[in-house]
C-alpha cells in the first residue's frame, strides 16, 4: 500500500504519521508531501528516513490512498489532482465536508456508507467528531431531538503558532506572534474561526450542520457555542441532549460503556470523569458526567473529551483507511 501524507510536517501530518506507525498500517511506500521549502528534507518512520517531495512528484507517484491535513486551499486545488491520478483522498480540512457529492466519515457511525466508489472522502471536524461518535448509539435508541452544546477547546487546534502563544504568555513573554486576537493564558476566548452572518462562528456551524450529515438526520435540532481554553491534550464538550424517548441512566451508561472507540470514566464518589489531560494521546472518546437534565422531560446531560489532534482529526482519518483496506474498496 502506496500512502501518501500530504501537510506531512504540520502537527496534525506529524500525529498522522505517529498513528500510522502506532497502529502498523499496512505501507509498503510512505510518500511524505509538504510544502516547496520543505522539499528533500528527511523525516523518520519506523526508523527509516523518507525524503519529503512536492505535489507534483507525490502525484506521479500514484499512491494507493493519500492523507491531506493541509489546509483548505491545498485540499481544493491540489485533493482533485490525486483523484484523477487513482488515489483515494482522505481530507482533514473543510473544503470537501459539507459537498453533497462526498461522504463525511467517522467510522464508528457511518464507515458502512463507504463504497469502492468514494475517491474523496471528508474528516469531519475535530469537535464534531468525539460528539457524534457518543451520539449514535443513544440516536439509534432514544432518537435525538435537540442538542445544545458548548465546548472547550485545547489551543492545538488552532496549531504551533497558538501553542507558541500561550507557552510564551505562560512564561510572561507577551511580545512574540500571536495566533489569537486577545491573550489565551489564563483566559478563554468564545470565538473559534470567523463570525459568520447569524452571529455564529464557522466553528460552531460546522458543528451544526456536520452532525445532521454525518447522522443521517437533517431533524435533530442542534446549537452550539464553542470556546477556545489555555490547555493542551484535547477537547472537552458540554452536551445536553433531549430525546423522543424516556431513558435510564444505567441502561444509558451500559450502551455507551459497550459502544466501540467509547471509554466511560463516571464515579463522581471518587472524583472520576474525563479530563483533557487524561485523553491526551489517546485515540478513544472518554464520557462522564452522565445525567438526567431534571429542568426537562427525556433530556440528558454528558461531558464528552477526546485529544483533539487525534481521534478529532489524525486517528480518524487512520481508521477511515484501515476501514478502506479491511473491506478491499481500496
Amino acid at each position: 500500500m502506496k500512502v501518501a501524507v500530504v501537510g506531512a510536517t504540520g502537527l496534525v501530518g506529524t500525529v498522522m504519521l505517529k498513528v500510522l506507525e502506532e497502529r502498523n498500517f499496512p505501507i509498503s511506500e510512505l510518500i511524505p508531501v509538504a510544502s516547496e521549502k520543505s522539499v528533500g528534507k528527511l523525516i523518520t518512520f519506523k526508523g527509516k528516513q523518507f525524503p519529503i517531495v512536492s505535489m507534483d512528484t507525490a502525484i506521479g507517484m500514484r499512491p494507493d490512498i493519500a492523507l491531506f491535513s493541509a489546509g483548505g486551499s491545498t485540499s481544493l486545488a491540489h485533493a482533485p489532482r490525486f483523484k484523477e491520478a487513482g488515489t483515494t483522498v482522505i481530507d482533514n480540512s473543510s473544503a470537501w465536508r459539507m459537498d453533497p457529492a462526498i461522504k463525511l466519515v467517522v467510522p464508528e457511525v457511518n464507515a458502512n456508507t463507504l463504497s469502492i466508489d468514494d475517491k474523496m472522502i471528508a474528516n469531519p471536524n475535530c469537535s464534531t467528531i468525539q460528539m457524534v461518535v457518543a451520539l449514535k448509539p443513544l440516536h439509534d435508541k432514544y432518537r435525538v431531538k435537540r442538542v445544545v452544546v458548548s465546548t472547550y477547546q485545547s489551543v492545538t487546534g488552532t496549531g504551533v503558532k497558538a501553542v507558541d502563544q500561550m507557552m510564551n504568555e505562560r512564561k510572561g513573554n507577551f511580545d512574540g506572534e500571536m495566533a489569537y486576537p486577545y491573550q489565551i493564558d489564563l483566559n478563554v476566548i468564545p470565538q473559534i474561526d470567523v463570525f459568520t452572518e447569524n452571529g455564529y462562528t464557522k466553528e460552531e456551524m460546522k458543528m451544526i450542520n456536520e452532525t445532521r450529515k454525518i447522522m443521517g438526520d437533517d431533524s435533530i435540532r442542534l446549537t452550539a457555542t464553542t470556546v477556545r481554553i489555555p490547555v493542551m491534550g484535547g477537547h472537552s464538550e458540554s452536551v445536553n441532549i433531549e430525546f423522543e424517548n424516556d431513558f435510564d441512566i444505567a441502561e444509558v451508561t451500559a450502551l455507551l460503556a459497550k459502544t466501540e472507540g467509547i471509554i466511560v470514566v463516571d464515579d463522581i464518589a471518587n472524583l472520576k470523569y474525563p479530563m483533557p489531560k487524561d485523553a491526551h494521546e489517546k485515540d478513544e472518546v472518554f464520557v462522564g458526567r452522565i445525567r438526567r437534565d431534571e429542568s426537562m422531560p427525556n433530556t440528558l446531560n454528558m461531558w464528552i473529551v477526546a485529544d483533539n489532534l487525534r481521534k478529532g482529526a489524525a486517528t480518524n482519518a487512520v481508521q477511515i483507511a484501515e476501514y478502506l483496506v479491511r473491506k478491499e474498496l481500496v
